[in-house]
């Protein structure tokens, strides 16, 4: 690239789930003359909109937004497809001389648009079999006690029930013959062209857990339950990914006479709250975050993260942006 578009900024608000992140996207958006992209692996599917708090029409005031909607439910998403289409969106808004505002919501999404993701094996049918005979064989915890004992590190990262994930990171294990940690450390080609301005959203942990339990009930007012409902009925697999996202799994359960509505709701609330402190653990770890002490729709926030914005183009000279 030019050595104009490398010094292209980006802006990429990193945050825990509730925190406010497409409210102040939209905010600077505004006041710089941007464009948001989501970068949430939740936000890619078709028809699941209510749960994966998709910003609705009103919310977006008139501000495009990428990367939403992309593919359907039977689709299965990764982060190496993630980084091609957002570089795609990247250079539109490159030449459009509009700033890129990303929504933070899958810290791997990001880290590997900014870092680039390793070579890994393919897919290996044979394997896959002979693990799913495995696990039904052994039970439902035997994947994640195998990538235990194959890569502690990337079990931690994985969920017992995450079979999709579980048999990828045992698959690349396998096939590479070393831990995937080290498959994904290796041979990576970081983005070029755009340097990104990192705002990361903490507000207090309190404050964050009673807008999760707020979040859930707007969310059932808005019909959440009969969108899963209608999902259901429309004849979707069951396996279809984003039945495994929160708040679809437990709907569905209950939908399907396994729970009743207010134990589904109660571990709605308890498994965002847990995806949220996963998130923060994740971000801390990110470089180079201004982070700011509160909720992305807080006035006083979103005038102190403007500033810090203008302050960081300003002092690299950044030209073609407000």
């Amino acid at each position: 690239m030019s050595t104009q578009q490398a010094e292209t900024p980006m802006v990429a608000i990193v945050g825990p789930t509730a925190s406010g992140k497409s409210a102040l996207a939209v905010f600077l958006a505004e006041s710089l003359g941007g464009e948001v992209i989501a970068c949430d692996s939740t936000q890619l599917y078709r028809r699941f909109d209510i749960g994966t708090a998709k910003p609705e029409k009103s919310e977006r005031r008139n501000i495009p937004h990428h990367l939403l909607d992309i593919y359907e439910p039977e689709h299965v998403s990764t982060a190496g497809e993630y980084r091609r289409l957002a570089m795609e969106v990247l250079e539109d808004l490159l030449r459009r001389q509009r700033l890129p505002v990303l929504t933070v919501g899958t810290g791997l999404y990001l880290r590997a648009l900014l870092e680039g993701l390793a070579e890994t094996p393919l897919r290996s049918e044979e394997l896959r079999k002979r693990l799913a005979a495995d696990s039904r064989k052994k039970g439902p915890d035997y994947l994640h006690r195998l990538l235990r004992r194959l890569d502690p590190e990337a079990a931690r990262r994985i969920a017992s029930r995450d079979h999709q994930k579980l048999v990828r990171a045992i698959e690349i294990c396998i096939l590479a013959g070393k831990r995937i940690t080290e498959v994904h450390r290796s041979g990576r080609a970081p983005l070029e062209g755009f340097r990104p301005v990192k705002i990361g959203l903490n507000p207090p942990r309190g404050e964050l857990y009673k807008r999760i339990g707020w979040r859930v009930a707007a969310m059932l007012d808005r019909g959440w339950l009969e969108e899963v409902r209608q999902l259901v009925a429309s004849g979707l697999p069951a396996d279809s990914k984003p039945f495994e996202f929160i708040g679809y799994r437990e709907l569905r359960s209950h939908l399907e006479g396994r729970t009743d509505l207010s134990a589904a709701v109660a571990a709605i609330e308890q498994a965002t709250r847990r995806y949220a402190k996963r998130q923060l653990t994740w971000f801390r770890k990110e470089a180079g975050v201004a982070w700011f002490e509160g909720f992305g729709d807080n006035a006083s926030i979103q005038g102190n993260v403007l500033v810090h914005v203008r302050e960081d183009l300003q002092e690299r000279s950044w030209a073609g942006f407000r």
